[in-house]
Order: C-alpha cells, then structure tokens, then sequence
C-alpha cells in the first residue's frame, strides 16, 4: 500500500499548496501530474508487483475511504484558489488543470473503488464524491449499465473503433443520465417495498450539485460559479476519457447460440507502467477489474499475455485521444495486433 499513499498524497500536498500560496506550487502541482508521471512511467516502465487479494486489508479500505473523504477539502481549496486567493491568470489555469487531473484521474478512481465496495458508507461516500463533481449518475450508470453490457452497443461507455473522443463524450454524457435513471428506477420497482422518493439517490445527487454551488457562489461569488463548472467539465472530460481508452473498439462476440460471450480479459484495454498505475489506483488495471467487480484495486493483477495493452501509459494515452486523428491512428495498429477480436463497427 506503501507506494498509493505516498505517490497519490504527494500529488494532493502539491495541490493544497497550490490554492493557498499559489505561484511556483501551482506549476509543480500540474507538472507531477503530467509531465512528471509521463517522465516516471517512461524512465520505471516495470510492472508494480503484485500484491495476492486480502493481503491489502485493512490499510486498502481504510486507504480508500480516507482519500474519499480528502476530496472534499481538496474541493474548497480548490475553489478558494480559483475565486478568492488573487492569483494571477498563468497560475489560475495551471491550477484548474492540476486540481481537474486530480479528480479526475485519482478521485475518480477511488469513488469507482468505493461504489463497488459491499459496504454502503462506502458506496454511498463514492457517489457523492462523483456528486461534488455534478457527475453524480455515473455511480448508476456505472455498475447497472457498463459493468452489464460493456464491449456491447448497449454500452453507452464503449467506444466503437473510429469514434472521436469529443463526439463520444458528448454520446456518453447524455446516455449515462438517462439510461442511469431509467436503470436506477428499474431497480427500485423491483424491490418488495417501494422505497421513498426521498432515498431516490438521484435526488441526492441534484441536492449535493446545490450545494457545491451554493458553496461556490458564497466563496467566491460568480467566479466561484465558473470556477465550479470549469472543474466539474474538466473532471467529467477526464472520468469519460478514461472508459473510451479503457475500451476502445472492442466487442464481445455473440456465440452460436445467440448469447454474447462472458466478460473476459481481451475486453478491456490495460497499462503496465507502476507510477501512475498507483497514482490511479491500480484502475490501469482493467481487465481484471472487469472480470472481478469486487477484487480491491491494490490485489488487481495484469497478464500482458491475455490483456490486451496500450502502447503508452493512460495519462498518455488521454493526451492522444485529445487529438481524435492521432488517436485513430495509434489504435488502428494496436487493433490490428489483437488476435480474433471482434471489433466495433
């Protein structure tokens, strides 16, 4: 556990004192999470060795629900940096990135980790985290849709081959609300007692939305609003990007029987490199996630020779899909490497 904590705490110190002192920490904060994981998973491209299931516990759950909880404070820094602390323009925008990469590659992570957890403290602390982010539906969208048809059409989350990142987000947004909701009520009619309105997480979400932006707005006034919706699209962008990389282009085959086949390692895209697989819990990891649902994210394990591997670590990887050519290209040859895979069309 020793390497999340220390990768992934570094980054979030960086960030606080980015909001509070601004100037060269703001800088420092949005170069460890870019340039300086590139330059880490390029220099120790090795595979973070892997730790047996159960062995994490208790300092793996714990681990969780304490950055869980971290990401609140790092949201009102946030905000305050943005709106109230005086910073100048350069170190306002570097600060928004770092903070954006944050969330949305470290906290969403985590509040995937937790709304998969059995517990509900957990799962309900994941899904306000993505709420603070004004993404809230993603918690449903999550587990009741992509983790039941992933590498399918009825996958809002998979990508089909040739899909630019920027029409897919806009596909994926959409989608994940209304097929969330409509799955999130589908559930609820099937219970023997129809729970209350008020326990519909939904509404939940709208209610934790009003409060970061009541929040937003005392802190900073009508910077404080912009500042709040430039984090929460930034993040959103970064939570979308990483299931169209984790996806791309594959297919479950449909066997003779008209079934499609189980879920398997060869439907999900995975990187080996150790500093920003820790710095990302272990979610560079994603066949095994996919193929155990509630395997803790320090035990997932990677098999190069049965899942299928990205040329370039993930933050990498979400550097390129911003440029939906590239991006094409890059994937068209790692496509092509993949043995009998069905591919979207």
């Amino acid at each position: 556990m020793l390497p999340f904590v220390v990768v992934t705490l570094s980054n979030a110190g960086m960030l606080f004192a980015a909001a509070f002192f601004g100037g060269a920490w703001a800088w420092a904060a949005l170069a460890y999470i870019s340039l300086f994981t590139a330059f880490m998973d390029r220099v120790i491209p090795s595979l973070f060795p892997d730790m047996k299931e159960g062995t994490e516990f208790p300092s793996g759950a714990l681990f969780s629900t304490l950055l869980g909880l971290l990401h609140f404070p790092l949201m009102g820094a946030a905000l305050y940096g943005l709106s109230v602390s005086g910073m100048g323009w350069p170190q306002v925008m570097a600060t928004l990135i770092a903070y954006s990469l944050f969330f949305g590659q470290v906290s969403h992570p985590n509040a995937h980790e937790l709304i998969h957890r059995r517990e509900r403290y957990a799962r309900r602390l994941g899904r306000i985290v993505y709420a603070t982010m004004l993404y809230g539906q993603h918690a449903s969208a999550h587990v009741l849709i992509h983790h039941v048809h992933v590498a399918t059409e009825d996958d809002p989350c998979t990508a089909r081959k040739g899909e630019g990142f920027y029409r897919y987000f806009l596909r994926v947004w959409g989608r994940s609300l209304f097929d969330g909701l409509r799955a999130e009520n589908a559930m609820r009619a099937r219970k023997r007692e129809k729970p209350a309105l008020i326990t519909h997480p939904f509404l939940h979400d709208v209610a934790v939305g009003l409060v970061m932006l009541a929040l937003a707005v005392w802190m900073g006034g009508f910077l404080g609003f912009v500042a709040l919706m430039a984090i929460a699209l930034y993040s959103q962008l970064q939570i979308a990007i990483a299931d169209y990389i984790q996806h791309y282009g594959l297919r479950r085959k449909r066997l003779e029987n008209g079934r499609l086949e189980p879920v398997g390692p060869q439907h999900s895209w995975n990187t080996p490199h150790w500093f920003s697989s820790a710095l990302m819990l272990n979610a560079a990891r994603h066949s095994d996630h996919h193929v155990n649902p509630q395997r803790p994210y320090p035990a997932l394990e990677l098999d190069e020779a049965v899942m299928p591997t990205l040329p370039h670590s993930l933050p990498v990887m979400a550097t390129i899909a911003l440029l939906p050519p590239l991006y094409r290209k890059v994937m068209k040859r790692e496509l092509a490497r993949l043995p009998e895979v069905a591919l979207a069309a």
